[in-house]
Order: structure tokens, then sequence, then C-alpha cells
């Protein structure tokens, strides 16, 4: 009589500190963004994170240090989630118009996202504290610093443009985007115009980068 095939049991591999830290973070992150969209900042508590993350507030603070500590973690990942989205667009070969709209539309893609309606009111919020950051970014253009300037380079390097006026383009493109993502927070989604809204975005950059 034979016997029930039986699979090979997979040894358990052990994960490391650095896994098991890095694997808490993105939780307790992942749930400040979650319980901000949700529930709106005022309401994502301390014991509402560590609910959402499925571990202890001692477990938060180890990583963090406290609430502000997660705010500006969250922020920081803003940041980068924006810049890699750039980076990984190909612009290789493509004329002035689409390097133009393809920046806008990945760009439009973080604007849009729950991260950055999260982030919009976590700068708000520690804007408005008694207890400023040293470093905190004063407006959403600047929250990009010099990697947005990077992603710009990379883009739109070829413009014959001064150095102040890119700058100020930059700025601009920016505040245009967070401008836009705030009335659609505000207003609720409305793809058609969002759409038209980004088209004028799109050739503005177009007509100011061909200046000479």
């Amino acid at each position: 009589m034979s016997g029930r095939l039986r699979l090979p049991v997979p040894p358990r591999t052990r994960r490391s500190h650095a896994e098991r830290a890095a694997e808490t973070q993105a939780r307790v992150k992942a749930a400040v963004i979650e319980s901000i969209d949700e529930v709106g900042l005022p309401r994502t508590t301390a014991s509402e994170i560590a609910r959402r993350a499925g571990v202890s507030w001692g477990a938060v603070q180890h990583h963090y240090g406290d609430k502000r500590g997660i705010l500006v973690a969250v922020l920081e990942d803003s940041t980068n989630l924006l810049i890699d989205r750039l980076a990984a667009v190909p612009i290789e070969g493509l004329a002035l118009e689409e390097r133009a709209a393809a920046f806008v539309d990945e760009a439009w893609q973080h604007f849009s996202s729950s991260h950055y309606r999260s982030t919009f009111e976590i700068l708000l919020e520690l804007s408005n504290s008694d207890e400023p950051l040293p470093d905190l970014p004063r407006s959403l253009a600047e929250l990009q610093g010099p990697s947005w300037a990077e992603a710009w380079a990379r883009f739109f390097g070829d413009a014959r443009i001064s150095a102040r006026r890119a700058v100020a383009l930059q700025r601009y493109t920016a505040s245009v985007l967070s401008g836009i993502a705030s009335m659609r927070i505000l207003e609720g989604a409305d793809p058609e115009l969002r759409a038209i809204e980004l088209d004028f975005l799109k050739d503005t950059l177009v007509f100011e980068l061909r200046s000479d």
C-alpha cells in the first residue's frame, strides 16, 4: 500500500533583527497613512497608529521616539516615493513635449495618492506647531529639496534657461501640482477637469523651457 505523498518542508529562514525592524517601521508608516486618509490627522492618535500597525505603542516609540518622529518619517518617505517614481521613467530620445507630459503625469500619480494627502496634513500640522523642526520644509515645493532638482535636471537639463528661472519653474510646478491635489481633497475627484488642469501645466512647461 502506497503512502501519502508528502512534499518536503522548506527550512524556516530566520529573519535578521534589521529585517524585523524594517518590517515594523513599514507597518507603522503605512498605518499612519491609512489612518490619516480614513479619519484625518487629529484622530490619528498614538493608540490608533499602534492598533492599525498591530504593534504596541512601546514598539512604535522604540523606532520613532514619539508621534512627531513618525510624522517626519512619513514626510521623508513621501519625498523618496516621488523621486523614485520620476527616476523610473524612461526618457531617452523623447521630445520636450513628451518629457513634460511624462514628468507631470508621473508626478501627479504621487500628488493624487493617499500618501500625499497624508503629507499635506502632516505639513500643516508641523508647520503650525509650537516646536517646529529646524529642517522642516516651509512650503510644499521645498519638500522635494535637492532630490527634486536632480529629478528635474534629468528631464529638462538641456533647457536653455537661467538657473534662477529654472528654480522658479520647479517651484511653480510643485505648487501647481500640490494646489490641484488640494482642490481634489476639498472638492472630490473630477477626472475630466483635472486632466485639463494638468494639460495646462504641461503646455506651460513646454513654453517656458523653450524660452531662450
